[in-house]
């Protein structure tokens, strides 16, 4: 929906399980729409689409596709981003690392995406909205990036579907922006390498080289249109997770012009001084189907673990030995962004507070999308209402944030 200055806030259809395009058909129906009803009855909905490649050539067959728009048409809906991350399975099997595969090294990330920007080229509105958006993987997780020719290679890739959205909005009028997300334990992690990745790969090199290359450019038009095209998308509860400080990393996107083309808001949990209770309780999070990243903090420095039973272990093994010095956790586990605690937990809420404040003072993008995708596996406690209610309240905390 449509918020105060033009901007497009919903939420992503991620946190429903669904791999095929009938299964995705049916949520729509069964919760979009309720949703729709509760936050945005007498306007148009703007709908943040996941869809795994199974679902996305099953849409892309024209009958499919014709009533899809025609759904939209009737229900008053329209999509304007896709989450292009999860290229197969999402919900119900263990999927941890594999949830970054395939990576931008390989070729079915690149085909992946391109028809996810078919896509939404088709869906994308004609002039209510600015651009369509894709979020994808970090370039990949950090141990599967393993030597200089893998990152060449993720170059490369990401040169050509740039190349491919500048071919989009020629032949289609529509503008499709791709957006890599950084995220804990990945090849991009903070924003600070993020912009450094940006700055010497993206926008300078042998990318720029392939960009001019095939269309007969030269090197500075070659950057200038590649700026259009890709930049960031700005996960909160990521962010937070890193100990970004809010006031530096707005300075930091500011300063790089590197695009938002979406902000994923969303929230994390936060352990002030962990101890052997806290440590218990976090144990119930521990779903075993999505990795939950932990940032250590002990001092200035930054220690970092792929999953839980990772730090937890350390944890227990550092105080066998007496090494019980103070340390700080933040866990990557998105949790309902309404809540400032969960528990003998904090929640890293202060932290979006302070960018959706910075968000409303300058705009950073044009796409806000909700992301708590793990009300599935939160404990009981924290959802006893039903999931329609629970983004409804997600929604409307975060318009009235946003409120001028």
């Amino acid at each position: 929906m449509k918020i105060y200055r033009g901007e497009e806030l919903t939420y992503c259809t991620n946190i429903h399980p669904g791999e095929s395009w009938s299964e995705i058909r049916q949520n729509l129906d069964r919760y979009v729409l309720p949703v729709k009803v509760s936050v945005a009855s007498d306007e148009k909905f703007g709908i943040g689409l996941r869809l795994s490649a199974k679902a996305a050539a099953e849409l892309m067959v024209p009958e499919r596709l014709c009533e899809f728009k025609s759904w939209l048409a009737a229900n008053d809906c329209y999509v304007f981003t896709i989450n292009g991350f999860p290229y197969g399975s999402f919900h119900g099997l263990q999927v941890k690392e594999n949830v970054y595969l395939p990576d931008w090294s390989s070729r079915l990330r690149v085909d992946y995406t391109v028809l996810l920007s078919e896509l939404l080229a088709e869906l994308l509105p004609e002039n209510d909205v600015r651009y369509g958006s894709i979020s994808t993987v970090p370039v990949g997780f950090r141990r599967h990036i393993s030597s200089d020719k893998i990152i060449e290679s993720a170059v490369s890739n990401l040169m050509s579907v740039v190349k491919h959205l500048i071919n989009l909005e020629y032949r289609t009028g529509k503008r499709i922006l791709l957006a890599l997300e950084p995220e804990p334990c990945c090849f991009l992690e903070t924003m600070s390498e993020t912009v450094d990745f940006f700055n010497q790969k993206i926008f300078a090199g042998s990318g720029v080289k392939q960009i001019s290359e095939s269309l007969k450019i030269d090197y500075t038009d070659a950057v200038s249109e590649i700026r259009k095209y890709i930049g960031i998308c700005l996960d909160l509860c990521h962010a937070a997770v890193e100990f970004e400080d809010a006031e530096n990393l707005v300075k930091q996107i500011r300063s790089s012009g590197i695009l938002i083309p979406k902000m994923q808001i969303s929230s994390g949990l936060c352990i002030a001084s962990v101890n052997n209770k806290e440590i218990q309780q976090l144990l119930e999070f521990n779903d075993g189907v999505y990795l939950h990243q932990i940032v250590e903090k002990i001092d200035q420095n930054l220690y970092r673990y792929e999953d839980i039973e990772e730090a937890v272990s350390q944890y227990y093994s550092d105080s066998s030995r007496g090494h019980l010095r103070d340390r700080e956790w933040r866990i990557h586990f998105h949790v309902p962004v309404f809540l400032d605690s969960m528990s003998l937990f904090h929640t890293s809420q202060s932290f979006l507070k302070s960018i959706l404040a910075e968000h409303s003072a300058n705009s950073l993008t044009q796409h806000l999308e909700v992301e708590t995708y793990t009300w599935g596996i939160l404990p009981e406690r924290f959802r006893s209402e039903s999931i329609v209610r629970l983004i409804t309240r997600e929604l409307t905390w975060v318009k009235d944030q946003l409120q001028p």
